[in-house]
Protein backbone atom coordinates (compact mmCIF):
# COMPACT_ATOMS: atom_id res chain seq x y z
CA UNK A 1 0.00 0.00 0.00
CA UNK A 2 1.02 3.64 -0.41
CA UNK A 3 2.03 5.42 2.78
CA UNK A 4 4.13 8.39 3.85
CA UNK A 5 7.46 7.36 5.31
CA UNK A 6 10.03 9.53 7.07
CA UNK A 7 13.57 9.21 5.75
CA UNK A 8 14.75 10.79 8.99
CA UNK A 9 13.75 13.56 11.36
CA UNK A 10 13.78 17.14 10.17
CA UNK A 11 11.89 19.34 7.74
CA UNK A 12 9.09 18.47 5.33
CA UNK A 13 11.66 17.16 2.84
CA UNK A 14 12.00 13.95 4.91
CA UNK A 15 8.45 12.91 3.96
CA UNK A 16 8.23 10.48 1.04
CA UNK A 17 5.45 8.29 -0.33
CA UNK A 18 6.55 4.65 -0.49
CA UNK A 19 5.10 1.14 -0.72
CA UNK A 20 4.77 -0.53 2.69
CA UNK A 21 3.04 -3.62 4.05
CA UNK A 22 -0.70 -3.43 4.73
CA UNK A 23 -1.37 -3.70 8.49
CA UNK A 24 -3.45 -6.54 9.97
CA UNK A 25 -6.13 -5.82 12.57
CA UNK A 26 -5.56 -7.20 16.05
CA UNK A 27 -8.10 -7.92 18.77
CA UNK A 28 -10.75 -5.22 18.92
CA UNK A 29 -9.42 -3.47 15.81
CA UNK A 30 -10.67 -2.91 12.28
CA UNK A 31 -8.78 -2.25 9.07
CA UNK A 32 -9.94 0.93 7.32
CA UNK A 33 -9.39 1.70 3.66
CA UNK A 34 -8.50 5.37 4.03
CA UNK A 35 -10.14 7.85 1.67
CA UNK A 36 -8.80 10.96 3.43
CA UNK A 37 -6.77 12.05 6.41
CA UNK A 38 -5.68 15.47 7.63
CA UNK A 39 -2.61 17.24 8.93
CA UNK A 40 -2.37 18.15 12.62
CA UNK A 41 0.24 20.09 14.56
CA UNK A 42 1.23 16.88 16.33
CA UNK A 43 2.33 15.47 12.95
CA UNK A 44 4.80 18.34 12.58
CA UNK A 45 6.20 17.73 16.05
CA UNK A 46 6.55 13.98 15.39
CA UNK A 47 8.32 14.66 12.10
CA UNK A 48 10.79 16.83 13.99
CA UNK A 49 11.54 13.91 16.32
CA UNK A 50 9.78 15.25 19.42
CA UNK A 51 6.51 13.28 19.63
CA UNK A 52 6.89 9.52 19.19
CA UNK A 53 3.70 7.44 18.82
CA UNK A 54 2.37 5.50 21.82
CA UNK A 55 3.78 2.00 22.22
CA UNK A 56 2.18 -0.40 19.76
CA UNK A 57 0.88 2.26 17.37
CA UNK A 58 2.12 2.83 13.84
CA UNK A 59 5.22 4.95 13.24
CA UNK A 60 3.48 6.42 10.19
CA UNK A 61 2.19 9.95 10.72
CA UNK A 62 -1.52 10.73 10.90
CA UNK A 63 -3.91 10.87 13.87
CA UNK A 64 -7.32 10.69 12.16
CA UNK A 65 -8.82 8.95 9.17
CA UNK A 66 -12.02 8.75 7.18
CA UNK A 67 -12.80 5.81 4.95
CA UNK A 68 -14.50 2.44 4.67
CA UNK A 69 -14.24 -0.55 6.97
CA UNK A 70 -12.27 -3.20 5.07
CA UNK A 71 -11.81 -6.01 7.59
CA UNK A 72 -12.73 -6.83 11.19
CA UNK A 73 -10.23 -8.12 13.72
CA UNK A 74 -10.98 -10.77 16.39
CA UNK A 75 -13.57 -9.76 18.98
CA UNK A 76 -15.18 -7.03 16.90
CA UNK A 77 -18.92 -6.73 16.51
CA UNK A 78 -21.32 -3.87 15.96
CA UNK A 79 -19.84 -2.80 12.62
CA UNK A 80 -19.60 -4.32 9.17
CA UNK A 81 -17.23 -4.15 6.20
CA UNK A 82 -18.26 -1.41 3.82
CA UNK A 83 -19.41 1.08 6.48
CA UNK A 84 -18.29 4.69 6.12
CA UNK A 85 -16.42 5.62 9.28
CA UNK A 86 -14.09 8.22 10.77
CA UNK A 87 -11.79 7.59 13.69
CA UNK A 88 -8.95 8.67 15.89
CA UNK A 89 -5.80 6.60 15.36
CA UNK A 90 -2.61 6.56 17.39
CA UNK A 91 -0.66 6.71 14.14
CA UNK A 92 -0.82 5.44 10.59
CA UNK A 93 -3.29 7.88 9.06
CA UNK A 94 -1.06 8.91 6.13
CA UNK A 95 -1.63 5.61 4.34
CA UNK A 96 -4.06 3.74 2.11
CA UNK A 97 -4.99 1.45 5.01
CA UNK A 98 -4.95 2.14 8.74
CA UNK A 99 -5.89 0.33 11.93
CA UNK A 100 -8.43 1.73 14.39
CA UNK A 101 -10.10 0.34 17.48
CA UNK A 102 -13.73 -0.53 16.84
CA UNK A 103 -14.68 1.37 19.99
CA UNK A 104 -13.23 4.55 18.45
CA UNK A 105 -15.22 4.43 15.22
CA UNK A 106 -17.78 7.12 14.38
CA UNK A 107 -20.16 6.52 11.51
CA UNK A 108 -19.97 9.31 8.96
CA UNK A 109 -23.27 11.17 8.46
CA UNK A 110 -24.53 11.01 4.89
CA UNK A 111 -24.14 14.76 4.48
CA UNK A 112 -20.37 14.67 5.04
CA UNK A 113 -17.81 13.81 2.38
CA UNK A 114 -14.75 11.76 3.28
CA UNK A 115 -12.67 14.94 3.07
CA UNK A 116 -14.93 16.70 5.57
CA UNK A 117 -15.04 13.65 7.84
CA UNK A 118 -11.24 13.52 7.89
CA UNK A 119 -11.33 16.86 9.73
CA UNK A 120 -13.56 15.77 12.59
CA UNK A 121 -12.00 13.20 14.90
CA UNK A 122 -8.80 14.88 16.10
CA UNK A 123 -9.78 18.54 16.15
CA UNK A 124 -13.43 18.44 17.17
CA UNK A 125 -12.91 15.74 19.81
CA UNK A 126 -9.92 17.69 21.16
CA UNK A 127 -11.96 20.90 21.35
CA UNK A 128 -14.99 19.16 22.88
CA UNK A 129 -12.94 17.24 25.43
CA UNK A 130 -10.91 20.19 26.65
CA UNK A 131 -13.42 23.03 26.55
CA UNK A 132 -16.37 21.13 28.01
CA UNK A 133 -15.08 18.04 29.85
CA UNK A 134 -11.84 19.46 31.27
CA UNK A 135 -12.60 23.18 31.15
CA UNK A 136 -16.28 22.71 32.12
CA UNK A 137 -17.49 25.74 30.17
CA UNK A 138 -21.12 26.58 30.86
CA UNK A 139 -23.61 29.12 29.53
CA UNK A 140 -22.95 32.65 30.71
CA UNK A 141 -19.20 32.14 31.02
CA UNK A 142 -16.37 33.64 28.98
CA UNK A 143 -13.99 31.44 26.97
CA UNK A 144 -10.70 32.52 25.37
CA UNK A 145 -9.43 30.41 22.48
CA UNK A 146 -5.92 30.82 21.10
CA UNK A 147 -5.17 29.82 17.54
CA UNK A 148 -6.85 32.05 14.96
CA UNK A 149 -7.74 29.85 11.99
CA UNK A 150 -6.32 26.56 13.28
CA UNK A 151 -8.40 23.40 13.21
CA UNK A 152 -8.96 23.02 16.96
CA UNK A 153 -9.75 26.72 17.29
CA UNK A 154 -12.30 26.85 14.47
CA UNK A 155 -13.88 23.65 15.83
CA UNK A 156 -13.97 25.17 19.31
CA UNK A 157 -15.73 28.30 18.06
CA UNK A 158 -18.45 26.25 16.40
CA UNK A 159 -18.95 24.01 19.43
CA UNK A 160 -19.15 26.92 21.86
CA UNK A 161 -21.72 28.70 19.73
CA UNK A 162 -23.90 25.58 19.48
CA UNK A 163 -23.49 23.89 22.87
CA UNK A 164 -23.31 26.98 25.11
CA UNK A 165 -24.88 29.75 23.04
CA UNK A 166 -24.99 32.13 26.00
CA UNK A 167 -21.22 31.99 26.47
CA UNK A 168 -18.96 34.82 25.28
CA UNK A 169 -16.28 33.61 22.87
CA UNK A 170 -13.00 35.55 22.59
CA UNK A 171 -10.30 34.51 20.12
CA UNK A 172 -6.71 35.59 19.52
CA UNK A 173 -5.52 35.72 15.91
CA UNK A 174 -2.73 37.17 13.79
CA UNK A 175 -3.33 40.48 12.04
CA UNK A 176 -3.94 38.86 8.66
CA UNK A 177 -6.65 36.52 9.96
CA UNK A 178 -8.74 38.90 12.09
CA UNK A 179 -11.54 39.41 9.55
CA UNK A 180 -11.91 35.72 8.73
CA UNK A 181 -12.08 34.80 12.43
CA UNK A 182 -14.67 37.51 13.01
CA UNK A 183 -16.79 36.02 10.22
CA UNK A 184 -17.10 32.83 12.30
CA UNK A 185 -19.32 34.73 14.72
CA UNK A 186 -17.02 35.22 17.70
CA UNK A 187 -17.74 38.02 20.17
CA UNK A 188 -14.25 39.54 20.15
CA UNK A 189 -11.16 38.94 18.02
CA UNK A 190 -7.87 40.04 19.58
CA UNK A 191 -4.84 40.87 17.43
CA UNK A 192 -2.14 39.17 19.48
CA UNK A 193 0.59 40.71 17.30
CA UNK A 194 -0.42 44.27 18.22
CA UNK A 195 -2.40 43.95 21.46
CA UNK A 196 -1.78 42.53 24.92
CA UNK A 197 -4.42 39.85 24.99
CA UNK A 198 -4.77 39.80 28.79
CA UNK A 199 -5.61 43.51 28.80
CA UNK A 200 -8.04 43.06 25.93
CA UNK A 201 -9.82 40.24 27.78
CA UNK A 202 -10.01 42.25 30.99
CA UNK A 203 -11.36 45.33 29.20
CA UNK A 204 -13.96 43.30 27.31
CA UNK A 205 -15.26 41.55 30.43
CA UNK A 206 -15.34 44.51 32.82
CA UNK A 207 -12.22 43.08 34.56
CA UNK A 208 -13.87 39.69 35.17
CA UNK A 209 -11.52 37.77 32.86
CA UNK A 210 -12.00 34.50 31.01
CA UNK A 211 -13.56 31.58 32.88
CA UNK A 212 -11.93 29.06 30.51
CA UNK A 213 -8.80 29.44 28.36
CA UNK A 214 -7.72 26.83 25.81
CA UNK A 215 -4.02 27.21 25.03
CA UNK A 216 -1.55 25.38 22.79
CA UNK A 217 1.32 27.88 23.05
CA UNK A 218 2.69 26.90 26.44
CA UNK A 219 5.42 28.68 28.36
CA UNK A 220 5.42 32.04 26.56
CA UNK A 221 1.71 32.52 27.30
CA UNK A 222 1.48 31.10 30.82
CA UNK A 223 1.80 34.31 32.85
CA UNK A 224 -0.37 36.30 30.44
CA UNK A 225 -2.99 33.54 30.42
CA UNK A 226 -3.18 33.64 34.21
CA UNK A 227 -3.51 37.43 34.10
CA UNK A 228 -6.43 37.01 31.71
CA UNK A 229 -8.02 34.19 33.74
CA UNK A 230 -10.95 34.93 36.05
CA UNK A 231 -11.17 34.07 39.72
CA UNK A 232 -11.78 30.29 39.84
CA UNK A 233 -11.01 30.16 36.10
CA UNK A 234 -9.68 27.06 34.33
CA UNK A 235 -6.64 27.17 32.03
CA UNK A 236 -6.36 24.08 29.81
CA UNK A 237 -2.98 23.57 28.14
CA UNK A 238 -3.00 21.24 25.13
CA UNK A 239 0.32 22.17 23.51
CA UNK A 240 3.73 23.68 24.19
CA UNK A 241 4.72 25.29 20.90
CA UNK A 242 6.76 27.99 22.68
CA UNK A 243 8.33 25.68 25.26
CA UNK A 244 7.44 23.38 28.13
CA UNK A 245 8.91 25.16 31.15
CA UNK A 246 7.75 28.35 32.87
CA UNK A 247 7.46 29.94 36.31
CA UNK A 248 4.26 31.12 37.97
CA UNK A 249 3.33 32.95 41.15
CA UNK A 250 1.77 30.17 43.22
CA UNK A 251 0.49 32.56 45.88
CA UNK A 252 -1.51 34.49 43.30
CA UNK A 253 -2.77 31.22 41.83
CA UNK A 254 -4.03 30.21 45.27
CA UNK A 255 -5.67 33.54 46.06
CA UNK A 256 -7.50 33.57 42.73
CA UNK A 257 -8.39 29.85 43.09
CA UNK A 258 -7.31 29.26 39.50
CA UNK A 259 -6.78 25.82 37.97
CA UNK A 260 -4.09 24.88 35.46
CA UNK A 261 -4.92 21.66 33.60
CA UNK A 262 -2.68 19.73 31.24
CA UNK A 263 -4.38 17.54 28.64
CA UNK A 264 -3.41 15.24 25.78
CA UNK A 265 -5.57 12.87 23.76
CA UNK A 266 -3.24 10.61 21.78
CA UNK A 267 -1.64 8.73 24.68
CA UNK A 268 -4.79 8.05 26.67
CA UNK A 269 -5.76 4.38 27.23
CA UNK A 270 -7.97 2.73 24.62
CA UNK A 271 -10.98 2.48 26.94
CA UNK A 272 -10.67 6.11 27.99
CA UNK A 273 -10.57 7.29 24.39
CA UNK A 274 -13.58 5.08 23.69
CA UNK A 275 -15.55 6.86 26.45
CA UNK A 276 -14.46 10.27 25.14
CA UNK A 277 -15.51 9.28 21.61
CA UNK A 278 -18.87 7.98 22.82
CA UNK A 279 -19.67 11.24 24.62
CA UNK A 280 -18.62 13.24 21.56
CA UNK A 281 -20.77 11.07 19.30
CA UNK A 282 -23.81 11.59 21.52
CA UNK A 283 -23.42 15.33 22.00
CA UNK A 284 -21.83 16.58 18.77
CA UNK A 285 -22.46 14.15 15.90
CA UNK A 286 -26.14 15.19 15.62
CA UNK A 287 -24.92 18.73 14.83
CA UNK A 288 -22.97 17.40 11.85
CA UNK A 289 -25.85 15.20 10.73
CA UNK A 290 -28.22 18.19 10.81
CA UNK A 291 -25.79 20.39 8.90
CA UNK A 292 -25.65 22.82 11.83
CA UNK A 293 -21.86 22.73 11.83
CA UNK A 294 -19.40 21.59 9.19
CA UNK A 295 -15.61 21.41 9.10
CA UNK A 296 -13.71 24.35 7.68
CA UNK A 297 -11.27 23.10 5.03
CA UNK A 298 -8.31 25.18 3.86
CA UNK A 299 -7.19 22.81 1.10
CA UNK A 300 -7.46 19.22 -0.14
CA UNK A 301 -4.15 17.88 -1.46
CA UNK A 302 -3.13 14.46 -2.80
CA UNK A 303 -1.04 12.31 -0.50
CA UNK A 304 1.99 12.94 -2.71
CA UNK A 305 1.87 16.63 -1.73
CA UNK A 306 2.31 15.86 1.96
CA UNK A 307 5.51 17.94 2.23
CA UNK A 308 3.69 21.00 0.85
CA UNK A 309 0.89 20.42 3.34
CA UNK A 310 3.39 20.45 6.20
CA UNK A 311 5.07 23.61 4.88
CA UNK A 312 1.70 25.36 4.78
CA UNK A 313 0.92 24.44 8.37
CA UNK A 314 4.34 25.41 9.66
CA UNK A 315 4.03 28.80 7.99
CA UNK A 316 0.57 29.24 9.58
CA UNK A 317 -0.67 30.04 6.07
CA UNK A 318 -3.79 27.93 6.51
CA UNK A 319 -7.27 28.78 7.73
CA UNK A 320 -9.05 25.59 8.70
CA UNK A 321 -7.90 22.05 8.05
CA UNK A 322 -5.41 20.75 5.50
CA UNK A 323 -6.71 17.46 4.09
CA UNK A 324 -4.72 14.72 2.35
CA UNK A 325 -6.80 12.74 -0.13
CA UNK A 326 -6.14 9.10 -1.03
CA UNK A 327 -9.15 8.78 -3.33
Amino acid sequence: MRAVEMTGVGGPEVLKVADVAKPKPGHGQVLIQVAATSVNRADIIQRQGNYPPPKGDSEILGLEVAGVVEKLGPGVDGCDPGERVMSLVGGGGYAEYALAYASHLIRIPDCLSFEQAACVAETYITAHLNIFNVGRLTDGEVVLLHGGGGGVNTAGIQLCKQLVPASRVLVTASTGKLERVAELGVDLVIDYQNEKFDEAVRNDTNQHGADVILDHIGSAYLTTNLNALAVAGRLVIIGVMSGAEAEINLARLMVKRQQVNGSVLRSRPVDEKAAITARFTAEVLPLFAAGTIEPLIHAVLPLEDVAEAHRTMEASAHFGKIVLSLA
